[in-house]
């Protein structure tokens, strides 16, 4: 955008600016500076107000950004008229030079790419007109240009605003505590270390420590869990949560680029780059329509010696409304899918989901409830139960996953304290976890790290104890020394609708569903029969899920994956879309391609029917720009309508094609009836 590039010229004349790169996509400014130069800067950019957006107007036609969408109509209105008023010869110049900004725009990315693009189109048309005098034809094809790309910077804008402020926490300005006294100070006046006050109602803007205070913070916006949890000096808060009852103050320790709302920033701005083959094939179709559209009109001339028709042919082409509907298909369909709870990190990601004929799923914590329970603590070894529970809590604390968390509430719930008893912990990825208590090594985890990465050997009176346990739980193993201490079994229920899940996606054309797990075959086995899987993979290992996953894309299958733990991330990385649980593990959201916001396993299913849908629409647009602006140019070929109706009326068609593809594809109200 010409204005970007403004604003990047204005900052790099600031002394200590090294460069600037400035995105219109997401009103943001990255500026590499030299030392002692930061206030100065920002000083500079705070002159960038509205005032001088407004006062941009690079190519003479299209309205500043900054205003909105109804003034920019009526100052567009307002200068027709006003043109229309005026002397023919005034009318003729002031054409030319409105014109002037698309003829170089035109001959600029003929000499950039020396190839025939939908610019190049646009200025042979408005060059024809003008050498053959007819100055009303090309201001009526000037400003329908700008006219659509008004209209195109409007819907592109509004469609990744209301992206980002689905997700954005909308906090301007905050109270924070110094030297006893609270101040109100705007959010980018906080630095790290100050402390945060945070009242009931509100949202934390910050993730930070509790330094005072108590209070019940909901954390489903970052973690998933439903049910409040009591905050108190010395744990852990995070931006996006909510205090429901009581108060805190809160010392920050992330924010600004580390902070949610950069995540977001960061996300849009890379989604423009993760565009669907489809669209990729739009855009690629579009310029390689425009050579033929010019053909069509010279050999239109040759035939007839009509420039009056050969012009109708220049003015009709099928590229605009192909390369500009496409993309606000797909922006519509994220905007629409994070309203559901759905974050797409990519157009490309909808396409491979409506393709997909393949749904893995891991188990734990995706296809049973987020939150597992400890059912029982079996302890060995002369090991007392608690002394099991404890030290493992006291393991599992520092880790993220489900089931790590459900051991740690055990211990809550039984008023176990468990303060660090153990030196550095080193946690391996779906194997377990290795520390040293009371300088005995302690090794936590699966069967197959404890009894066979662990050399631990269970007595046979043990073994069909984890025998007989095993084979409706799963099974946690704690050893410390050369003994097994204990096994804690955890208690692993299946969501609500899961069933219905998997049937569904069978109904909606998925070819086959597949459970993948590291928990044993008894366990696995039993889950898999509830669930009426198509296929069961046990005990595996993160690589060996990943391994399934490409031997499946070997086989030409597109493949879905669905998980929420550490473990599962290679697997969501290999399959053509990983779809991650929110209240799963935070590299497991990074991995994914889709979040699930509310840990709903059912909009697994909205999320192909979103798909689904889009992919429809894309293709009745085709149907509709091809029909439509065929008939325009049989009309104009054949002198039915003139140059510049066959302009209003292809103009006409492009915003017509636009609008529907911003169109909701689902009935929210029926889906979330559904819920």
């Amino acid at each position: 955008m010409p204005e970007s590039r403004v604003i990047e010229a204005l900052l790099e004349t600031q002394s200590g600016v090294m460069s600037a790169a400035a995105s219109h996509i997401t009103g943001s400014i990255l500026i590499h500076y030299e030392d002692g130069a930061r206030d100065s800067i920002l000083e500079a950019i705070r002159l960038l107000d509205e005032t001088f957006y407004r006062g941009i107007d690079i190519d003479g036609m299209i309205p500043a950004s900054r205003e909105s969408l109804g003034d920019s109509l009526l100052k567009m209105t307002a200068g027709v008229l006003a043109r229309s008023l005026l002397p023919a010869a005034i009318r003729g110049a002031i054409t030319f030079f409105r014109a002037l900004p698309l003829l170089f725009r035109g001959l600029e990315s003929l000499g950039r790419d020396g190839r025939l693009n939908v610019s190049v189109l646009d200025a042979f048309a408005i060059g024809a007109s003008m050498y053959r005098r007819d100055f009303s034809t090309a201001a009526l094809v000037t400003t329908l240009l700008g006219l659509g790309d008004l209209l195109e910077s409007w819907t592109r804008k509004k469609s990744r605003d209301s992206l980002a402020d689905s997700l954005a926490i909308h906090v301007d300005k905050l109270w924070i505590r110094k030297d006893g006294q609270e101040t109100l100070i705007p959010m980018r006046e906080l630095e790290i270390g100050d402390e945060v006050v945070i009242r009931a109602g509100s949202v934390i803007p910050v993730d930070g420590v509790v330094v005072e205070g108590e209070a019940m913070v909901n954390q489903s916006a970052m973690t998933g869990e439903s049910e409040a949890i009591l905050r108190e000096p010395g744990l852990s808060v995070y931006a996006g949560s909510v205090v429901e009852e009581g108060g805190l103050v809160i010392r920050a320790t992330a924010f600004d680029r580390e902070s949610r709302i950069h995540k977001i920033v960061e996300l849009i701005d890379e989604s423009e780059e993760r565009k669907a083959d489809i669209q990729n094939r739009a855009e690629k179709l579009a310029d390689a329509i425009v050579p033929y559209s010019i053909l069509l009109a010279g050999g239109v001339y040759l035939f007839t010696r009509d420039a009056a028709k050969a012009m109708s042919a220049l003015l009709v082409d099928y590229s605009c409304a192909i390369k500009l509907s496409t993309p606000l298909a797909f922006l519509s369909a994220m905007r629409e899918a994070g309203r559901l709870g759905i974050l797409v990190k990519g157009g490309r990601f909808l396409e491979s989901l409506a393709a997909a004929d393949t749904v893995v799923f891991d188990k734990t914590g995706t296809l049973t409830v987020a939150v597992p329970s400890v059912s029982k603590v079996v302890p060995f070894s002369g090991w007392k139960r608690e002394e099991v529970l404890r030290n493992a809590a006291c393991l599992e604390e520092h880790f993220p996953h489900s089931i790590a968390r459900a051991v740690v509430k055990q211990a809550e719930i039984e008023n176990l304290t468990h303060k660090e008893k153990h030196s550095t912990v080193e946690y391996l990825a779906a194997h377990g976890i290795v520390s040293h208590i009371e300088g005995k090594r302690a090794l936590l985890g699966s069967a197959h790290f404890v009894f066979e990465h662990g050399e631990i050997v269970p007595t046979a009176e043990q073994k069909k104890t984890i025998d007989r346990e095993s084979a409706f739980h799963s099974v946690l193993y704690l050893a410390i020394g050369d003994n097994l201490a204990g096994i804690i079994c955890i208690e692993d229920p299946l969501r609500d609708d899961a069933h219905d899940v998997v049937c569904d996606l069978h109904g909606a054309g998925v070819r086959r569903v597949v459970m993948l797990t590291g928990d044993n075959a008894g366990v696995a086995g039993n889950v898999a029969a509830k669930m009426r899987m198509d296929e069961v993979y046990s005990q595996l290992l993160p690589e060996d899920k990943a391994g399934i996953i490409n031997r499946m894309k070997q086989e030409r299958s597109v493949v879905v994956m669905v998980g929420d733990g550490i473990n599962d991330s290679p697997a969501l990385a290999s399959a053509d879309v990983g779809v991650a649980m929110h209240g799963g593990a935070d590299i497991t959201r990074e991995v994914a391609d889709v979040v699930l916001t509310e840990n709903r396993l059912r909009d697994i299913v909205v999320s192909r029917k979103l798909a689904e849908g889009l992919m429809r629409k894309i293709y009745r647009n085709y149907a509709y720009i091809v029909s439509l602006n065929s008939l325009l140019l049989a009309l104009g070929i054949t002198g039915t309508i003139s140059p510049g109706m066959s302009a209003l009326l292809h103009n006409m068609s492009t915003i017509g094609s636009s609008v529907f593809s911003m169109m909701p594809i689902l009935d929210t109200k029926n889906e979330e009836e559904k819920r």
